[in-house]
């Protein structure tokens, strides 16, 4: 085939931009670890063509002719591969190019799509709405004629391929002949094929306007990169498909977009952790100069008065439990679920706002638009094929996550009914249509009702005004009922309250500012703006404002918000173990209701006390102990679990041991002096560690220590101003060492087989794309590395003693078996 010589000329300036070893070598390394990873497809950032010279006019045409220029890179790429590579080469049919980067005007979403934007290389933006079937599509065919003995080759193309002519979709099932051929299944070639729609971002398209949608094609290794609900960036070329009618050709042309690269933009992704992230979580976890568990409680949606037990509940549904999975198949959920049942103008819709805003994963519904195949799964029907497939609820989406379900008792009892077993058992079971499938919905459930009434009715019983069903109701771990009460002094601090927030200005607003009805301005480029943001270092209190938080007098301190999503983060991983007081003390205490409850009837409770009850305590008091960043559930654990249970279905609130006014006064003025000097401590350790970074030859005198060891040395911080000048700071490094030094190998490495261990442990991070991976995983990668070089493996021994070395460094973080790069 006769290449044109302009676009032979094109292909090889790109031959030259991948072939960058005399530069910077960027792209020569991108292609070699591309065939490392066994991929095909190149991603290739706008940016670096346009800072290259001679390549600003290359990256203006690929953005202006896009079919003529990316056919050009991806042939270059082909011929590239296989001079680095023959054999490789050689195992695919073709390889791909994708394009990252600013993209300028051609930046652009569903709606701002049109006819000048065809042939260009485009970046669209929005949710996905609609995901097709993954369905494989022929590249190229092989038959063979048993009358001759030959074998006939065809290769397809159709208006989604970047070759400029289609070929014919006749399949050949005579040769030139006659003689009938046979199709070679096992020497035809396919490709995996998708049709995604994806619609504008409701936050942006105009008001009073039904957003707009465009469908896209993926290919290949794009499939199911991404699914319906996720927010996307998609980078292609626009292009218009003739629609034939009978023997003419209509005016109106179908417009799509043919994928080559898919980001996602999905807010679950983990917050990320630096090495003073976890030091700063394990100084807060130790202090014993406030509660942590009642401290982070009450930072929780701070512009809410008031509700003291229900901010304790939502922080123990935001760390959970423990799930186990016993040997006979049983599943103890370690899900909590809590009701919040109410007056109006209670703020229960407010506070499952905040969970969702600060839940990792969190899906949100109303009572009423919500059926029960909605939340759990539904069987549709494909349009374009007929076929019968699975659709994902609410609750499915949610795994691992949490469904916040608002005007809860709106729906109808049989759409209440469908979430039964995803309650308790943490699965959707579906079998119709011919479709038997289990879905895994492990999730917590916040919810927040009304009483039957509106309006709760003091003269009723509180299962007269809840009115759900037993076998509901049991479901959730705990059931608050918020009434709106008329008491002067109450209703005098929620105003106060109320008025500080409307008064409250975000810092830097002027008086008069404008307010903006349009959103902030769109970024044009692939690349998160706000990542540096994340990369900042995390404050662990928020700066006091008196319009936020109230008088300063009152001495109250509020977590950030970024503090608190990398402290639930890291709790949720943890998985404390019952110690045998705390399970004595939650035995007894079950009982006691039980007989309560028995001999009680007349005292008015919100739910029934069952076995549930027993699992709700273990729950409740392994999030107390997952919030202390403890290994152990102690009795404290247990007692603040019981108390939460007791005002949930009693009302009733445990008074501690009251202290006298003179003895209150004077804890006060200590707890002022204590929090002060404790700041003050926390600043001096921090400049410490920020000198003690800048000299690495010191820090390794010090004995390593597991940053995911919270119990570790529970010694107290002792605050500055208590410190004798010039006295020593304790030995935590020699009793570390000392504690060490039995499970220490005894060997000793050279620094060329460290220099060595320390490359092959990047390179082995690079090539799985993640931050963390198991020990023996990773020391199996890296003998797999320094096998090929024809070294010596490293024993189990020098591995760890090697990471030992790295984590005192601060390069790596080693922690039950995981490592984790910094």
């Amino acid at each position: 085939m006769d290449v044109d010589p302009h676009v032979r000329d094109i292909q090889r300036q790109y031959l030259d931009f991948l072939d960058d070893d005399s530069d910077q070598g960027i792209y020569h390394e991108k292609v070699k670890e591309m065939i490392r990873r066994g991929e095909y497809r190149l991603m290739v950032n706008l940016n670096d063509l346009r800072r290259k010279a001679g390549y600003a006019t290359r990256a203006e045409n690929l953005l202006r002719a896009a079919n003529e220029e990316v056919l050009a890179f991806q042939n270059a790429l082909t011929e590239f591969v296989s001079s680095v590579d023959t054999a490789y080469s050689k195992e695919f049919e073709q390889f791909y190019v994708g394009f990252e980067g600013s993209f300028g005007d051609k930046h652009v979403t569903p709606r701002s799509l049109s006819a000048r934007h065809l042939g260009s290389l485009v970046c669209v933006e929005g949710i996905v709405t609609k995901a097709s079937l993954v369905r494989p599509k022929v590249v190229r065919s092989v038959h063979f004629c048993p009358a001759t003995k030959k074998s006939v080759q065809r290769t397809y193309t159709d208006l989604t391929s970047l070759e400029a002519y289609p070929s014919t979709s006749v399949y050949p099932t005579k040769d030139d002949d006659g003689n009938p051929l046979e199709t070679e299944y096992g020497l035809s070639v396919y490709k995996d094929h998708q049709t995604v729609t994806i619609q504008e971002m409701p936050e942006k398209s105009p008001a009073g306007q039904l957003p707009r949608s465009v469908d896209i094609i993926m290919d290949d290794d794009l499939v199911d990169k991404c699914k319906p609900g996720d927010r996307v960036q998609i980078s292609g070329t626009y292009r218009c498909l003739p629609s034939k009618k009978g023997s003419f050709t209509t005016g109106n042309f179908r417009t799509i977009m043919i994928a080559n690269n898919v980001m996602t933009q999905s807010k679950e992704s983990q917050p990320l952790l630096s090495a003073d992230d976890v030091q700063k979580i394990r100084q807060f976890c130790r202090q014993r100069k406030y509660n942590v568990f009642d401290t982070l409680a009450k930072s929780l949606a701070p512009s809410i008065h008031g509700h003291e037990f229900i901010k304790k509940a939502v922080l123990c549904l935001l760390l959970g439990g423990v799930e186990k999975v016993l040997d006979n198949g049983s599943r103890l959920r370690g899900d909590i679920n809590v009701l919040l049942i109410g007056d109006p103008s209670t703020a229960k819709s407010q506070m499952l706002r905040y969970v969702l805003r600060t839940a990792p994963r969190a899906i949100t519904t109303t009572g009423r638009g919500t059926s029960g195949v909605g939340l759990t799964a539904a069987v549709t029907t494909d349009s374009e094929t007929g076929d019968r497939r699975l659709e994902a609820g609410a609750m499915v989406l949610a795994d691992r996550g949490v469904v916040c379900i608002d005007e809860f008792d709106k729906m109808s009892d049989i759409d209440r009914t469908a979430i039964h077993e995803v309650m308790e058992q943490g699965r959707v079971t579906i079998s119709k249509a011919g479709i038997h499938a289990q879905l895994n919905a492990r999730c917590s459930v916040l919810a927040a009702a009304n009483p039957v009434y509106g309006r709760y009715d003091e003269y009723k019983n509180p299962m007269d005004n809840i009115g759900m069903q037993d076998s509901l109701i049991s479901r959730f771990d705990l059931l608050f009922v918020v009434l709106d009460e008329r008491d002067p002094e109450h209703d005098r601090s929620i105003s106060e309250h109320v008025l500080r927030m409307h008064r409250y200005r975000t810092p830097g607003e002027q008086d008069g500012e404008v307010l903006q009805f349009e959103g902030d301005g769109d970024a044009l480029t692939t690349f998160d703006l706000n990542k540096h943001d994340e990369e900042e270092e995390t404050p662990i209190f928020e700066k006091h404002d008196n319009m936020l938080h109230g008088d300063k007098r009152r001495r109250d301190r509020f977590v950030s918000a970024k503090f608190m999503r990398k402290y639930i983060h890291v709790a949720r991983v943890l998985k404390p173990v019952l110690t045998r007081e705390a399970s004595d003390l939650i035995a007894t205490e079950y009982s006691k209701l039980r007989v309560q409850e028995n001999t009680d009837n007349d005292r008015a409770k919100t739910q029934p006390v069952t076995a549930r009850t027993l699992e709700t305590m273990i729950r409740l008091a392994t999030a107390h102990a997952k919030a202390r960043m403890s290994k152990e559930i102690l009795k404290v654990d247990a007692e603040t679990a019981i108390e939460l249970v007791n005002f949930a279905y009693f009302k009733k609130v445990l008074h501690k041991e009251k202290k006298g006014k003179a003895a209150a006064e004077s804890e006060d003025e200590a707890e002022e002096e204590t929090t002060e000097a404790t700041e003050e401590a926390m600043e001096e350790e921090e400049q410490t560690a920020d000198k003690s970074a800048l000299s690495p030859p010191r820090r390794r005198k010090r004995a390593a220590y597991d940053p995911y060891d919270f119990d570790e040395g529970e010694q107290q911080v002792e605050p500055a101003s208590k410190r004798r000048r010039g006295a020593a700071p304790p030995a935590a490094g020699a009793s570390t060492a000392a504690a060490a030094s039995p499970t220490a190998p005894a060997v000793k490495v050279s620094a060329e087989r460290t220099t060595a261990f320390r490359s092959a442990l990047n390179k082995a991070f690079h090539s799985t794309h993640s931050q963390n991976m198991q020990q023996a995983a990773l020391c199996k990668n890296i003998n797999e590395q320094v096998k090929k070089s024809g070294k010596d493996a490293y024993s189990d021994a020098e591995c760890t003693l090697l990471l030992a070395d790295m984590h005192e460094d601060n390069m790596v973080m080693v922690t039950d078996g995981e490592v984790f790069l910094i």
